[in-house]
């Protein structure tokens, strides 16, 4: 996820589009490579909506709350290889060929899910889709910012951000529109490989990056290049100065500094503060939960009360469409309103939600409608759940029947009107659920009815509303910023790593801490970690808006514990060390 958001302001985005009219060239680039953005999310999107089908299709995924994690999480462990594996195929082999590489590995990973047979299939797929993942997560805004004119590179990059959040509720879309086709997931799974096809045949005729081709001593080709971006001589000469002067800074600097490692980094107190800022900001990020909603929205829906699948991708478009909003909002009010600021201002709106769905799944649990004897008798003697056949006691309700120990059981809601009235608790199988639907009742295994669905899907779309703007691009664009130049690649892949690693951690426990716990206690959990979240913002993050790299530098030298982020400051909103603002950087 390097990269995965840019900040710039509009009237940067209309001068790319501007200039991008002028020379398609500009436009076709980046746009080619953007697919790698565009599968980097729909990749990580799709198993949402395609988890609800696997289930109903794999009974050992059904019953096996590791396994489903495991499906989805394999995804990210792939893309921490590929992340890694990316960074050192860009410099060895270039970054249109680690490109093209991410298009193999997103049409083998497509081609493996959709023809699985079961889930270790499925697993592996998920494993080839994830090293694309990780490659495409860094190499595709590497070469849009490399083969970009330097007027719109931050544009171009961000539109890559787009993207990421574009493909995620495309992949809802898709989603929707295969659950009524035989074999559902696969489609929803398969599709993945006709974009990553296009994108290797668009790359095979885009020339390799003109910084990587100067680096490599191929000067003439790198000229070639540039003199399709830039239309004006005196642009390709002072791009050549620039590219010049930046390789032979950078030999300099790999000459004074090849034999640094991290553990002598973090003894330098401005490094050490800046790891400290930025990898937490990527860890929190994680923490916080965004990627249990991106993940498992759907599963969430159901929880909720919504007992269809169809229903649970529609309202799950609702989460995907404001991710894609919010990281529109972000590029008109980071330069505004600040990292700090944005940060807290999303934090606070993201708790509050947290507290909000806590609430509303206690009381979805704690008030689930009662398991009727009388409609459980209405049914077949052997499809009653033996659970419920055996037990001596009164009291049960839906909760307790889905909580079954001995089988699968479900609830078979009311068909006298109301799903909140007394309902069956039987088997959970097909057949048995056919038999529900064959009555016009609803058929529940993964939540219950609940008269707060709607409230449900309130919280979590004020969740998304809060999160994307704040919480979901800042943190990248602080971690471009907060380091010495000399440091950036190091830190910046440290921060990257711990950003997949949070990510793989809390993908693999989400479901097994609502079956554990319940889905109230989780969402509390998420809640108290945005707690701790907002006291690390507060204590440990310094704002960097306005600042130079040396400004940043010095700050982070001297910085003093400044709790006031509200205080007024100075034009460009750059805070000194010794606490006073800096007019005009």
């Amino acid at each position: 996820m390097e990269g995965g958001a840019h900040g710039f302001d509009g009237s940067a985005f209309r001068e790319c589009f501007s200039l991008s009219w002028r020379n398609p060239y500009v436009l076709r680039l980046a746009f080619s490579a953007g697919i790698g953005g565009l599968l980097f999310g729909y990749d990580t999107g799709v198993i949402s909506g395609a988890l609800l089908y696997i289930r109903d299709d794999f009974r050992s995924v059904d019953k096996n709350t590791w396994l489903q994690e495991m499906i989805v999480s394999m995804a990210v462990a792939g893309a921490i290889i590929g992340a890694a594996v990316g960074g050192w195929a860009n410099d060895r082999f270039g970054r249109r060929t680690s490109i093209l590489v991410a298009d193999l590995l997103f049409f083998a990973g497509a081609v493996v899910m959709a023809s699985a047979t079961g889930p270790v299939q499925l697993v592996v797929g998920r494993v080839f889709v994830g090293l694309g993942v990780g490659m495409a997560s860094m190499t595709a805004p590497l070469y849009i910012s490399e083969a970009s004119p330097a007027r719109i590179r931050g544009a171009l990059v961000s539109t890559n951000g787009f993207l990421i959040t574009g493909g995620q509720f495309l992949s809802y879309l898709i989603n929707l529109a295969f659950t009524k086709a035989p074999g559902t997931w696969r489609w929803m799974l398969g599709v993945a490989g006709l974009p990553a096809v296009f994108q290797f045949v668009l790359m095979l005729f885009l020339p390799e990056s003109p910084r990587w081709l100067y680096r490599k001593g191929r000067v003439e080709e790198a000229e070639a290049i540039l003199r399709k971006l830039y239309t004006v001589e005196e642009e390709v000469e002072r791009e050549m100065q620039e590219l010049k002067e930046s390789v032979e800074a950078e030999a300099r600097e790999r000459g004074s500094s090849e034999k640094v490692s991290l553990a002598a980094l973090v003894k330098t107190k401005t490094v050490r503060r800046g790891l400290v800022a930025g990898v937490g900001l990527q860890v929190f990020q994680q923490l916080v939960g965004i990627n249990t909603v991106m993940y498992y929205s759907p599963t969430i829906v159901q929880l909720a009360g919504f007992a269809s699948n169809q229903t649970a991708l529609a309202l799950s478009l609702v989460t995907s469409g404001l991710n894609a909003l919010g990281s529109i909002v972000s590029i008109f009010f980071i330069d505004r309103t600040g990292r700090r600021k944005l940060l807290v201002i999303s934090l606070v709106g993201v708790i509050a939600s947290l507290a909000l769905l806590s609430a509303v799944f206690h009381e979805t649990t704690s008030h689930s409608p009662a398991v009727g004897a009388a409609e459980t008798s209405h049914f077949d003697g052997s499809l009653t759940c033996p659970d419920f056949r055996t037990s001596s006691s009164s009291g049960w309700d839906c909760t307790r029947c889905l909580k079954a120990s001995s089988t699968e059981c479900g609830f078979c809601a009311s068909g006298a009107g109301s799903k909140l009235l007394p309902g069956a608790c039987l088997l959970s199988n097909s057949t048995v659920r056919d038999t529900c639907h064959g009555e016009g009742r609803l058929w529940y295994t993964r939540g219950c009815p609940s008269r707060y669905g709607w409230l449900a899907m309130g919280g979590l779309a004020l969740y998304i509303a809060f999160f994307s703007p704040g919480m979901g691009t800042v943190p990248w664009i602080v971690n471009s910023e907060i380091y010495p130049l000399r440091h950036r690649g190091v830190c910046g892949g440290v921060a990257a790593t711990a950003n997949w690693v949070s990510n793989l951690v809390v993908a693999q426990s989400f479901l097994s801490l609502t079956e554990a716990i319940g889905p109230a206690w989780t969402f509390l959990i998420f809640g108290g970690l945005s707690v701790a979240a907002l006291a690390f913002v507060l204590v440990c993050v310094p704002e960097t808006k306005g600042l130079p790299i040396e400004e940043v530098e010095k700050m982070l030298e001297r910085r003093e514990l400044r709790l006031k982020f509200w205080a007024p400051r100075g034009r460009s909103g750059g805070e000194l060390p010794d606490g006073g603002t800096k007019d005009g950087v």
